[in-house]
């Protein structure tokens, strides 16, 4: 894969295309999806090198946003309108509650779009309401109670066999002793109508705005694993009606090229891989009732690296309590450099002293 080049997945195999030429295809698309690691400072990057060129060719696009959910949109609003600084703006969105994930990562972007008074859409639901499906499944709850969002389009075989390689990884309790559930274990089922609430919940969201502003496209920044294959958001939009959608992979040097079949995107782009710039553990974390869990653990990641698992709860930082994700980032944030990074996990009954070794020690 040729670092630095746009790449379409074809059947006779890989074909290079000239930017210009694809973005030009692109720019007249009704929804252009920009595909992430969400803590990879080169996928936000390009994803901002991508929006720029977009906007420059649709100059009336809006920009959706994975990680805020739906009752926060006056706040995108108020942002976009320079109706709110940025500490306000962040607070106001309460950014490590909402999103895991280092804010620092996405505000080149968010400045972008305030800049250019591009609009910002607010996409997902409440997290609450994503848990709940999960441990209920998604006809226990009462149409009333799930944010607008309707029945969404069965899950494809495929989407179903990548769902379960990634529950895989999060906390439950294996049937009999017998190792991991199959693909009919009613948990999983109800994992996987957990994921199929979020696709739709940012399919609808973005099938609204097109209603809304008829002709002017959208453009969303959105996991990869919503994307790739076109099983998620994309198979979403095609139920809705909207099957000229393209979705965009981030593609680094280390990845197997094997993989850039048909259908895996519409096309991807070469990066290459750099190692982040400041400490980053590469998690995503949640706050419940002052516990902060560990949902996430992004491949290749310090997190990975140093044996942090997803269901892992956060206690201490660097000897003080940790009460929120918000204090956990601030403080990894703050971290000295130089210096072992001192955590006290809890691991079901267990309770585990990690000293994370820093790159470059």
């Amino acid at each position: 894969m040729p670092a630095g080049a746009w790449v379409e997945p074809r059947a006779a195999g890989l074909r290079t295309v000239a930017a210009a030429d694809l973005l030009d295809r692109l720019a007249k698309r009704p929804v252009v999806l920009l595909g992430e690691r969400h803590d990879s400072a080169a996928h936000h990057l390009w994803q901002l090198a991508t929006l720029q060129a977009l906007q420059e060719r649709s100059p009336g696009l809006s920009l959706g946003l994975e990680m805020v959910p739906r009752r926060l949109q006056p706040v995108l609003d108020r942002w976009v309108a320079g109706a709110l600084e940025e500490r306000a703006f962040l607070d106001a969105l309460d950014w490590p509650a909402i999103w895991g994930y280092d804010a620092a990562l996405y505000l080149p972007i968010l400045r972008f779009a305030r800049d250019r008074r591009v609009p910002l859409l607010a996409l997902n639901v409440e997290r609450m309401l994503v848990r709940r499906v999960r441990a209920e499944g998604f006809a226990a709850v009462p149409a009333r109670e799930r944010e607008g969002v309707g029945p969404p389009a069965p899950a494809s075989a495929a989407y179903r066999a990548q769902l379960h390689r990634l529950w895989q990884h999060h906390p439950f309790v294996p049937s009999g002793g017998q190792g991991v559930p199959g693909l009919g274990d009613p948990s999983f089922g109800r994992f996987v109508e957990s994921q199929l609430l979020w696709d739709r919940a940012m399919a609808e969201a973005i099938a609204g705005q097109r209603r809304r502003r008829p002709g002017a496209p959208v453009v969303a920044l959105i996991g990869n694993g919503h994307l790739a294959g076109g099983h998620g958001v994309p198979h979403q939009l095609r139920a809705l009606g909207l099957g000229e959608a393209a979705w965009l992979l981030p593609w680094e040097d280390g990845l197997d090229c094997a993989m850039l079949q048909p259908g895996q995107a519409t096309a991807v782009f070469g990066l290459v891989s750099a190692p982040p710039a400041g400490l980053k553990l590469g998690v995503y974390l949640e706050t419940h009732g002052g516990r902060v869990e560990i949902h996430q653990v992004a491949p290749g990641s310090l997190a990975e690296r140093s044996g942090l698992r997803v269901g892992d709860v956060i206690t201490v930082i660097d000897g003080q309590p940790a009460g929120s994700a918000r204090e956990v980032i601030e403080r990894v944030a703050a971290h000295p450099a130089g210096r072992p990074l001192g955590l006290t996990v809890q691991r079901g009954r267990r309770t585990l002293t990690l000293q994370l070794a820093l790159p470059g020690q």
